[in-house]
């Protein structure tokens, strides 16, 4: 008999994790989106309010640098005190109460199978090929609204704003419905 390589064992420990505390991804997962929507909510919130406290003009043509780089700072300082530090003061407390749950076996059994502290990925080839498809979309949405003949200077920062998230939106909409099929059926199929 052939002795297990690290990543066979690595993958066994993570399909026996996964099987038995399926509700906690599940949870996670749907944390995770719910951080996402306030994320975005915040960011929709302070575009409005930067606008009506003079923090930045609203006619993209009127900006300067110090007006992009303000509002990114401020932008930054509410997703960070709204939505970064609440969710990881949540998921550090869950994860801590759920973990000392387990019962002391099931805590050694991940630890002698390396759950969390299997081979690290040095792949960093990684290419930015979502960053141009939602440029592309971005401009396709220009497009269709009528404003590609028109001047930028012309344009609102709620018009932008709106138009780069639905640009956004729609990839997520093409790519993660397969995508979430996709890992439903997998984890299906490994967990049966």
């Amino acid at each position: 008999m052939m002795a297990e390589t690290g990543s066979e064992s690595g993958d066994k420990i993570w399909k026996v994790f996964l099987r038995r505390h399926w509700k906690m991804l599940v949870l996670f997962v749907i944390g995770a989106i719910l951080a996402l929507i306030g994320a975005v909510l915040v960011f929709l919130w302070f575009v409005g309010d930067a606008q009506l406290t003079g923090l930045i003009p609203a006619t993209l043509g009127l900006w300067a640098m110090k007006h992009i780089v303000t509002f990114l700072l401020h932008l930054i300082l509410w997703e960070v005190l709204f939505v970064g530090i609440p969710v990881i003061l949540v998921v550090v407390i869950i994860i801590f109460l759920w973990w000392k749950k387990l019962p002391d076996e099931e805590r050694e059994e991940y630890k002698r199978g390396h759950l969390f502290s299997g081979p690290r990925s040095r792949s960093t080839s990684g290419g930015n090929g979502i960053s141009i498809l939602i440029s592309i979309v971005f401009i396709i949405k220009v497009y269709i609204d009528g404003n590609w003949n028109v001047a930028l200077a012309t344009w609102t920062f709620d018009y932008l704003v709106h138009a780069c998230l639905w640009a956004l939106i729609w990839v997520l909409i093409i790519f993660g419905i397969p995508i979430g099929l996709g890992a439903i059926w997998w984890m299906g199929r490994e967990c049966s």
